[in-house]
């Protein structure tokens, strides 16, 4: 029995930026479930980037599509692309997040009028700007999930800026779960443990973060790509058919400890 119920489902992955992405990471195991999956770049070399990782993939139905999420007019142009060229979207996977280095570098008292606008943008607002966009393509209900943070709900050192875009980006994610659940869509986050991804070298304190992490966590241990890849599959699918507007946390349990 299909439990996920994904294959042949399509599904658009936003934010890989390189094969320690965690979108990339649950992009192949939705290929590998035999889901049709949908890549959105902002930057050309973006693309190349996910275009070698798909080198391996090529029996698989894929399409890398340019969306810049600071651009309603980039969305809009991605979504009806994807739309006119698959017809029916089943989820989307929002993995969209940055803020400016000095942003997290400096005291959070300092934080810029341009840097604080610009991490709500890109990493809080374009999660309602995408859903918008992709709204008329999802007829038949179906799944939209978005990466978060601990620092959403804590205060972690030299997450700053990007801790309070977060924390609007989880607001987001509950508000468009009670707006788009008449037509069938569940909206849901991931709160992903510390991870060595791209963006995490921008932290500051991350090597620190995930020493205290092995510490503390009940299960004594980090989290990986594929743990939040799994779980991801499960919220993108059938078996979570009961579950919206929910923060779901794959850290080994650190958030529960005091």
């Amino acid at each position: 029995m299909d439990l996920l119920q994904i294959k042949d489902k399509t599904i658009v992955v936003m934010g890989v930026a390189n094969e320690r992405s965690i979108a990339w990471g649950i992009a192949k195991k939705l290929l590998e479930v035999g889901a049709n999956v949908i890549f959105t770049y902002r930057k050309e070399r973006s693309k190349s980037k996910i275009e070698k990782l798909l080198a391996d993939y090529t029996e698989h139905t894929t399409a890398t599509i340019e969306c810049d999420v600071n651009s309603d007019q980039s969305i809009a142009k991605a979504f009806t692309q994807i739309g006119e060229q698959f017809g029916t979207i089943h989820g989307i996977v929002h993995s969209v997040a940055f803020a400016h280095a000095e942003d997290l570098k400096n005291r959070f008292v300092e934080t810029t009028r341009e840097g604080y606008a610009f991490a709500q943008d890109t990493s809080a607002y374009s999660l309602v700007a995408v859903a918008k966009a992709a709204l008329p393509y999802m007829t038949e209900g179906g799944s939209i999930v978005t990466m978060s943070y601990l620092g959403a709900q804590r205060v972690l050192d030299g997450y700053n800026v990007m801790g309070v875009a977060k924390a609007a980006l989880e607001a987001a994610m509950r508000y468009l779960a009670a707006d788009l659940g008449a037509e069938g869509i569940r909206v849901n986050a991931i709160s992903a443990g510390a991870i060595r991804t791209l963006a995490a070298k921008g932290v500051p304190s991350f090597n620190t973060i995930l020493h205290k992490i092995e510490e503390t966590a009940p299960l004594k241990r980090n989290t990986n790509q594929e743990e939040v890849a799994d779980m991801t599959l499960v919220m993108l699918s059938h078996l979570s058919r009961g579950v919206t507007g929910e923060t779901i946390y794959i850290d080994s349990g650190y958030n529960i400890m005091g």
